[in-house]
């Protein structure tokens, strides 16, 4: 095989190999369980890009995480970032944010009280 065949062919091989290495960071798992801890129901819950200014649609819906229930969900907003911040609206009107977490390497967060 001529010598210019040859590098081509490890060129070729190269970038597949680095396509491979690559491609498991940037589809990182996103899914994160969300544990209520406290003495109250999570009645809205957001996770917003921690580089924008605004929070997302509640997550939960008509849906309400009560003391001692969970929920997965998967954060993934397309963008392909990690770091997101949470905010938990609870019964009583109170809130709770916590800021810049990072939901490719965080499998659950608990609210407690």
């Amino acid at each position: 095989m001529p010598i210019l065949k040859k590098l081509t062919v490890l060129s070729a091989l190269g970038s597949v190999l680095w396509i491979v290495a690559v491609a498991p960071a940037s589809a990182a798992d996103r899914r994160v369980e969300i544990i209520n801890k406290t003495g109250g129901n999570i009645e809205e819950f957001y996770a917003s890009n921690s580089g924008t200014d605004s929070w997302e649609e509640d997550i939960l819906g008509a849906d309400v995480l009560e003391p001692g229930q969970s929920i997965i969900i998967d954060i993934d907003d397309g963008t392909g970032a990690c770091k997101f911040d949470f905010r938990a609206v609870f019964d009583d009107g109170s809130d709770l944010v916590k800021s810049r977490i990072n939901v490719c390497e965080t499998a659950s967060y608990t609210y407690t009280e």
